[in-house]
């Protein structure tokens, strides 16, 4: 085997482990509530801490793979990986678990832009449509598989062997990377670690999310506000050190270019949205109408298979259509799928089930992969490694801030409606939240985009 088919096979390993670890925890929430005795706030945290560390630890792969070298950084990453899946597994209570969580996510975090980088460095431009292909089938397999895997493992085992069926897969991408991947000479960092943006951005970060967290709790409401306002205050500081900063950790300076701006923040309100609808209808599913964790995990087999076409649909159209008509039908068709799951209210409405997680599924991609094709045409080749951290990260960020918005609002719900009208009203609210990212595509000029692409294509 060629040693970038190598290189290749373990990045991929990697990131279908990384997405299994990311989905099949999902469909045992309920399992891990009645287990540990955790919240629906604590379980947004089993979710949040995971991405968290990975978000955390983004900024720091390459000054980490420049320092160390690239191999022992993925050694790292695996190895941490490894620990912390087999705590997350032994945890005790909600603490432990989300403790071991933010654990699994730094040693993620670590592998997948590391082995990104190493694996497309050995492809030229002209080649790497295959390698793509292939990572896009595995973020589609991974999603479709894992959630029913992750059923059936709750139903007859029991929710700890939902983290445990990691080990082998992750074991196998350790031994794959000291067998095959060859040893790399560290280099001297280019710049100083920007350590004031590191702290303050991280710390900004996670108080966000606390504060979000605790104000989904009654008696909590004060440190909640609290820690939102300092987080806020913090994100501030942030923003301010970084454009002042002549090397800053993320240069932020690159969300002035209103197409990749307009893309992060259609994938806050749009795939970020459906992480947290997700969580919800699990809950709803399992715990109101006692509907069986494999049933509900093989929902996510309707959203791969949609997400599938909308990809393919978009690799075909992005250039004729340009954007704005994709990222219009996509916000569209996912908040269909979000209402029909408001006439759900038996398990006998399962094909129905099946039919919103499609459109869901379509739309979403339709509308992920849209704005990851248009994000990055304004931004300048030398600007590329940190426009995509950005992005990234914004993407990490999305999938947090959609948990902890959905958790807040279908506990405040609880508190104030019986339980069917709650999840009803958190679905409704959902659904109407897409037609903000629609509404600002409507600004998008999408002529001038056409014409860019057409004449980029006739330049090659």
């Amino acid at each position: 085997m060629p040693y970038r088919s190598k290189v290749a096979a373990v990045y991929l390993l990697g990131f279908f482990v990384d997405l299994i670890n990311m989905f099949i925890a999902n469909v045992a929430y309920p399992a891990i509530s009645h287990g540990l005795g955790a919240s629906v706030g604590e379980l947004a945290w089993v979710s949040n801490s995971y991405i968290l560390g990975l978000t955390l630890v983004i900024p720091l792969s390459a000054w980490l793979a420049q320092r160390l070298g690239a191999r022992r950084v993925l050694l790292l990453s695996l190895s941490l990986f490894l620990l912390a899946t087999l705590g997350a597994g032994s945890a005790q209570s909600v603490g432990q678990l989300i403790g071991w969580r933010v654990i699994q996510g730094l040693g993620g975090g670590l592998l997948i832009p590391v082995g990104q980088t190493l694996a497309y460095q050995l492809y030229r431009p002209q080649e790497r449509a295959g390698l793509t292909a292939a990572i896009m089938l595995v973020g589609l397999l991974a999603p479709a598989l894992s959630p029913a895997l992750g059923g059936l493992i709750v139903d007859h085992l029991s929710w700890r062997w939902v983290f445990f069926a990691n080990l082998p897969l992750a074991g196998l991408a350790l031994a794959l990377t000291s067998i095959w991947l060859r040893r790399d000479r560290p280099l001297s960092p280019r710049s100083q670690l920007d350590f004031i943006g590191l702290f303050s951005g991280c710390g900004a970060l996670l108080l966000i999310l606390l504060g979000l967290t605790n104000l989904a709790e009654s008696d909590k409401l004060l440190s909640g506000t609290l820690l939102l306002i300092c987080g806020l205050l913090l994100l501030a500081g942030y923003v301010r050190h970084s454009l002042r900063h002549p090397q800053p950790l993320l240069n932020l300076r690159l969300i002035q270019a209103p197409l990749l701006r307009k893309a992060m923040m259609i994938y806050q309100c749009i795939p970020g949205m459906f992480i947290g609808v997700s969580l919800v209808a699990m809950l709803w599913l399992q715990n109101q109408l006692g509907m069986r964790a494999a049933l509900v995990g093989s929902l996510m087999i309707p959203w791969s298979i949609a997400s599938l076409l909308a990809i393919t649909f978009t690799g075909k159209g992005f250039n004729r259509f340009g954007p704005r008509p994709l990222l219009i039908v996509g916000c569209l068709l996912q908040g269909l799928g979000m209402l029909l799951l408001t006439r759900v209210d038996s398990t006998e409405h399962y094909p129905l089930l099946l039919l919103a997680f499609g459109m869901m599924g379509f739309g979403g991609s339709l509308c992920s992969s849209t704005a990851q094709s248009s994000a990055f045409l304004e931004v300048d080749n030398t600007h590329l490694p940190q426009a995509s951290a950005l992005w990234n990260i914004n993407r990490q960020l999305s999938f947090c801030l959609g948990v902890a918005i959905m958790s807040l609002l279908l506990n405040k719900l609880l508190a104030i409606q019986p339980a069917a009208y709650a999840y009803a009203s958190c679905f409704y609210l959902a659904a109407a939240s897409t037609l903000i990212p629609a509404a600002l595509c409507l600004r998008l000029n999408n002529r001038a985009i056409v014409r860019q692409l057409n004449a980029q294509k006739e330049e090659k």
